[in-house]
């Protein structure tokens, strides 16, 4: 493109977005609300998916004592359990303890244990496993194998809720892009309409030009131009409130789960989760602005 079209284009998208600030406002707010609701659901799968990691990689089995099992019992199923080739560290959880730990995952919310009896709560034997024995086989039969041994009430392990927030995390991969291609498409269909009011405001215009013959692409790109704007513009908008949000609540995704999201850091997304939010943004912008040009400028 010559310098005298560039400078040309600059002005009349320059005018644009100055005679139709509102316009093009709403639209790139419409385009904002459509991004923040993408990547809040992003924000939500990345962390959610850190936690499941974490979970894989600190694995830990939890056998719950009869109550018959006194201290001294405890340690020698202690020692045999350390001898169990998936095993590779077990700790001792006294019903003192117990109290304790359930004390200090309620937080500020401990005081609804008043009065109860801290003997509620069964002593147990907490066991890491080796980095080659979690897999889901593997753990099954170490589980079967404590739920035999004498003295030994109940054996839990945190797999059910490790399945349910995969399907969880399939759940909101699917409802990411299902809502967010009925958001798509509303944002296109208003990107397109919001040129098709340029096009319309600048009508004399287009046709002078046409008139004393300038070329197609010269008439069309300063409303391609104008798209590419507001889907930036958009997407930096919900990056913004996304960010915003972050630092307000961000912390309290991971609430919910206690102390068995504990060690697991709430990040916000990434620079290329970030650059691609832009470019989806600016596809977006892009190809709404470029279909309503064909479709209104012949």
């Amino acid at each position: 493109m010559k310098l005298a079209h560039a400078a040309f284009v600059t002005g009349r998208v320059v005018r644009s977005l100055r005679e139709l600030f509102w316009t093009h406002l709403l639209t790139a707010g419409v385009m904002a609300m459509t991004l923040l609701v993408f990547g809040g659901f992003l924000l939500i799968q990345e962390n959610l998916g850190q936690l499941v990691r974490g979970w894989g990689e600190d694995l830990h089995v939890f056998a719950y004592l009869d109550e018959e099992v006194d201290a001294s019992a405890a340690a020698d199923l202690r020692a045999r359990l350390e001898s169990f080739p998936e095993v590779s560290a077990t700790r001792y959880v006294s019903r003192e303890q117990a109290w304790e730990d359930f004390k200090s995952a309620l937080g500020s919310q401990s005081g609804i244990l008043e009065g109860l009896d801290p003997a509620m709560l069964p002593a147990s034997l907490e066991l890491e496993l080796r980095a080659g024995s979690r897999s889901r086989d593997a753990v099954a039969g170490l589980v079967e194998r404590l739920g035999a041994l004498e003295g030994v009430r109940e054996v839990e392990y945190p797999e059910t809720w490790m399945e349910r927030l995969r399907l969880l995390l399939v759940g909101m991969e699917w409802l990411k892009w299902v809502l967010g291609g009925v958001l798509f498409l509303v944002a296109f269909l208003i990107v397109g309409s919001t040129i098709k009011l340029a096009i319309v405001a600048r009508q004399d215009e287009i046709e002078i030009m046409q008139l004393v013959g300038a070329g197609t692409g010269l008439i069309k790109a300063p409303f391609v131009i104008e798209g590419m704007i507001q889907g930036l513009l958009g997407a930096a908008l919900a990056l913004g409130l996304l960010r915003a949000a972050f630092s307000l609540v961000g912390a309290e995704l991971l609430a919910p789960f206690g102390s068995l999201a504990a060690g697991v850091q709430f990040t916000f997304l990434n620079s290329w989760q970030c650059v691609e939010l832009l470019f989806l943004g600016w596809l977006l912008g892009t190809a709404g602005s470029a279909l309503s040009v064909k479709r209104f400028l012949a």
